[in-house]
């Protein structure tokens, strides 16, 4: 038996693995640059005029005499002691409207998701089709729908629903345009699909077979929905009310439209202290309070919802 001696030029040289190319320091700057026009737009059209409305928030002066920077503070502490009822009712305002979205909503969202069939993409063009129309066309439309003579107040007379709206003070008798009531209509109707959409979202990417795996273990259709789909659809739930909530707080257009002096919202006093009172300065505090109470009010809602997965 004989053996072969391989020298050490003929003995297999072991493989090297090839060593990763580090990229250049273009290919490295390439999402830095992807990014930048939004950068720019960010510091120009959000984060710039958020530092001239601070510091017109404390300014003092008149339009006739020029305003000048003094830092007085003082400006947010009147604003918000003399309109605070004002932000109180945007709240409530806010608030209800946000949770008829969600009623309103999930049920539709949960039956474009799961039930639609091959009707889905025309249910969902018809959820986005008041897009298609200016916000002021639809928010008018509601002053001859809510219209003293109209066919939906003569049903809510009917049902006598009325009488328990205007036991609540959110109507006057059977009157229901220039009432709060019309108020809260037409926020929900106008940020209904704001609602829709994320919800919807949310639900269709919900796996089917958990669904089946509920039923195997012999859930009913409502736990399933308790323990099953509302968990999972809480990221669509979160999105669809402060997208809903967040523009309703500081919406003005419905209050003036449908409502009454005793349902102005803050935003109808921002826009009116900008525009024909010409406070610039209690405009931009009343501006900054209400964006300060929004964001804590969704910094707690976030936390509280314990989800981080927004849509």
């Amino acid at each position: 038996m004989s053996t072969t001696t391989l020298t050490k030029e003929e003995a297999p040289q072991p493989v090297k693995a090839p060593v990763p190319r580090k990229p250049s320091t273009r290919k490295r700057l390439v999402p830095y640059w992807l990014l930048l026009p939004g950068i720019i737009w960010l510091l120009v059209f959000f984060a710039l005029p958020l530092v001239y409305q601070a510091s017109t928030s404390i300014q003092t002066g008149s339009l006739e005499q020029g305003f000048q920077v003094t830092w007085h503070f003082q400006t947010y502490w009147d604003a918000f002691t003399e309109y605070w009822p004002q932000f109180v009712r945007s709240l409530l305002y806010a608030g209800t409207a946000t949770l008829l979205c969600l009623l309103l909503g999930y049920p539709l969202a949960y039956l474009i998701a799961f039930k639609a069939g091959r009707w889905r993409n025309l249910l969902l063009v018809l959820v986005i089709a008041p897009f298609f129309t200016s916000f002021l066309i639809r928010t008018l439309a509601w002053k001859t729908i809510l219209a003293d003579d109209s066919v939906v107040v003569d049903v809510l007379n009917a049902l006598h629903v009325l009488d328990v709206t205007s036991w609540l003070g959110w109507t006057e008798g059977e009157r229901v345009l220039a009432t709060p009531m019309a108020v809260v209509c037409g926020l929900t109707y106008n940020f209904l699909p704001f609602m829709i959409l994320p919800l919807y979202t949310s639900l269709e990417r919900i796996d089917g077979r958990l669904h089946e795996a509920a039923q195997d273990l012999y859930a009913s259709p409502a736990t399933t929905f308790r323990k099953v789909t509302f968990p999972l659809s809480m990221p669509g739930v979160v999105s669809g009310t402060l997208l809903t909530f967040i523009p309703a707080s500081g919406d003005y257009v419905n209050a003036e439209l449908l409502g009454s002096t005793d349902t102005k919202m803050v935003g109808n006093v921002i826009q009116s202290q900008f525009l024909r009172v010409l406070d610039y300065p209690t405009a931009a505090a009343l501006s900054f309070i209400l964006m300060a109470i929004v964001l804590v009010m969704v910094t707690v809602y976030i936390r509280r919802a314990g989800t981080e997965d927004l849509v």
